[in-house]
C-alpha cells in the first residue's frame, strides 16, 4: 500500500493537478489486474498506444485516458 501511496503522490499528484481537470475517474479491475484512470467521462478515444505494460488513449491527439496492465506490480520492476 505504501508504494501505491508513494506513485499517487509524487508521480501522479504533480501531473493531474496540471490537466485542468476537476473530475478524474479512476476504475480498478482486480481480476484482470488493470487500472483505469480517464481524465474525461466519457473519454470517447480516437486513438491509443501501448508504451510498456500502458495504453494511453487520445481524442483530437490530446490524453483523455490511461490503461496500466499489471498495477499491482507497479513499483516491483513492471515498466
Amino acid at each position: 500500500m505504501e508504494k501505491i501511496v508513494n506513485l499517487v503522490e509524487h508521480e501522479f499528484a504533480p501531473s493531474a493537478m496540471h490537466l485542468g481537470k476537476k473530475n478524474i475517474g479512476v476504475d480498478y479491475d482486480k481480476e484482470a489486474d488493470t487500472l483505469y484512470v480517464s481524465f474525461q467521462k466519457p473519454q470517447r478515444a480516437d486513438d491509443s498506444e501501448m508504451i510498456g505494460n500502458k495504453i494511453i488513449h487520445y481524442k483530437r491527439g490530446k490524453v483523455v485516458g490511461i490503461t496500466i496492465i499489471n498495477a499491482s506490480k507497479i513499483g516491483r520492476g513492471c515498466s
